[in-house]
């Protein structure tokens, strides 16, 4: 295990190693939080492919091959799928906007007072995301060093927190991009082809396995329709998903770069459920089907592939965990601290102050005009040391609720139910209904967010019928309440659609007597 160990630790520095980098980097709000919206296709491809496939879409991928067969995909097929729709559809939009959170742009939209509600159901959605990424490092260090659950879980924890810490988007995209290699060459060019001839084949896998293994919808339509809503749905509105668009540098890349991504995730599906059904192959009768990933690693690769491929595992964990951690310490500052703080500060994201921002970090941040600089200077250390102080308390405590947290799934299935329920009708409308007014979606949140509590309540957390009967009471809430209330101001909607346009926070806004450049 000598090697296989080196391959880890290598990978484990190199990973600080660039949160050190890119901390030289983020020098503004808009670098540390976004990437100075700035990625090419290639990067923004590779990162936005890292962040959705995690630990779960790895490790319980190749746990669903393993109890369904083929049909095992279904789940990361419609992260996918989710994906796909966003870029297509969506993302350019989004893109646009130039804002920093999902609460930013219910506010924009609805003209304010939507966003604080939005933002803590968006807060606890993140939070458990980073949460149940951050468990997974208990199974990979187990498998590694035999490590106490605790002691995996602060190790796992605290260096992602570190290179989150220093460098923010910057250092996350650049442990990202080497992440999604990484699970490449681990996961796709090494385990799958190695697991398929340790089983004998495809011909030997049909003979040794049911039929039902191999028919494209054995898992059943109910669970499928249930992944469409929950992760599909999920893929369409997650504030750790936006972000990585807001990094995208023009409208095409959102597009098409999402478009590939999506399109990777969708034979990271397939591979994984093939993997598994090698594995249910190779042992039949593991107790968990969530040990088929480190089991057939363990025992079928050789010395140094196995320490890559669980170097690739590490790396779906970490791309995720670093993803749902920066996104969480962003909506904590951006829209619940700053609002309690300073009333109404959550909104300064699309304000005028923004600008100078972006500005910035595209022409490389120097000063244009004298005695400007020092007090721009200035304030822009003060955002980014308030956004890297905010990742540092959230790591915390998200290391801390992970040591305390025993049902990962529990916790997961929560947090998709209140973000789906609470926040897809809203969103959407927002972008979709010209109609919906502030009252519609505050409804719309409560309506849901409520519906999917109580009924969780009584079904159970892992029960269908809470995201069902939850997505139709916010739908209804949103349609009923919009068209009784009085209707959005036009103002509001004249900036929103020149938001939509492209056009800079100045330049959308009503208030602003005369227009300025346009963000570069």
């Amino acid at each position: 295990m000598a090697v296989d160990y080196a391959v880890i630790v290598v990978y484990l520095a190199g990973m600080l190693a660039m949160g050190w980098w890119g901390m030289r980097r983020a020098r503004s709000k808009s670098e540390f939080l976004v990437a100075g919206r700035r990625l090419g296709p290639w990067m923004y491809s590779g990162t936005m492919a890292a962040i959705v496939l995690g630990g779960a879409s790895t490790i319980g991928g190749v746990g669903l091959g393993y109890r369904h067969g083929l049909s095992g995909a279904w789940m990361v097929f419609t992260i996918g799928l989710g994906l796909l729709a966003l870029s297509v559809f969506f993302s350019a939009r989004i893109a646009r906007l130039k804002v920093y959170t999902v609460s930013e742009m219910l506010d924009l939209r609805y003209g304010g007072r939507a966003g604080v509600i939005s933002g803590l159901v968006m807060w606890a959605y993140t939070l458990m995301l980073a949460v149940t990424s951050t468990i997974a490092y208990a199974t990979i260090f187990d498998v590694l060093f035999d490590l106490n659950r605790t002691i995996a879980i602060v190790l796992g924890g605290a260096i992602v927190v570190a290179y989150s810490t220093l460098g923010g988007m910057w250092s996350i995209t650049l442990t990202d991009m080497v992440q999604f290699v990484v699970k490449t060459i681990g996961v796709l060019l090494l385990l799958l082809p190695i697991a398929v001839v340790k089983a004998g084949g495809f011909d030997e896998m049909r003979a040794k396995l049911p039929d039902e293994y191999f028919a494209p919808f054995g898992i059943g339509g109910e669970m499928i329709f249930t992944y469409v809503l929950i992760y599909t749905f999920g893929m369409l509105i997650g504030q750790d998903i936006w972000q990585r668009v807001f990094t995208a540098r023009g409208d095409k890349v959102a597009r098409w770069g999402g478009t590939v991504a999506g399109t990777y995730c969708l034979v990271y599906a397939l591979a994984g459920a093939v993997i598994g059904t090698a594995a249910k192959v190779l042992y039949p009768d593991l107790g968990s089907a969530d040990d088929a990933f480190a089991t057939i690693v363990k025992d079928e690769l050789p010395m140094g592939v196995r320490g890559l491929v669980l170097a690739a595992a590490l790396a779906a964990v970490m791309s995720t965990s670093s993803g749902a951690l920066i996104a969480c310490a962003t909506v904590a500052n951006n829209d619940i601290w700053s609002r309690l703080r300073g009333g109404g500060g959550g909104r300064r994201g699309t304000d005028p102050g923004e600008a100078p921002d972006g500005a910035g970090a595209a022409h490389g941040g120097g000063p244009d005009k004298a005695g400007e600089a020092p007090d721009g200077a200035g304030e822009a250390r003060d955002e980014v040391r308030g956004n890297r102080l905010f990742i540092l308390i959230m790591g915390i405590a998200v290391i801390a609720i992970s040591i305390a947290l025993n049902n990962v799934v529990e916790a997961l299935t929560v947090a998709y139910n209140l973000l789906v329920a609470g926040l897809l009708v809203p969103i959407l409308g927002g972008l979709l209904w010209r109609r919906g007014t502030v009252y519609g979606a505050l409804a719309a949140v409560v309506a849901g967010g409520g519906a999917v509590v109580g009924l969780m309540a009584a079904y159970g957390i892992l029960a269908t019928e809470p995201i069902y009967y939850g997505l139709l009471s916010s739908l209804a809430a949103y349609l009923i309440v919009s068209l009784v209330t009085r209707p959005t101001d036009e103002a509001v909607l004249v900036a929103w659609r020149r938001r939509l346009a492209g056009e800079a926070p100045e330049e959308a806004s009503a208030s602003t007597p005369a227009p300025v450049a346009p963000l570069a």
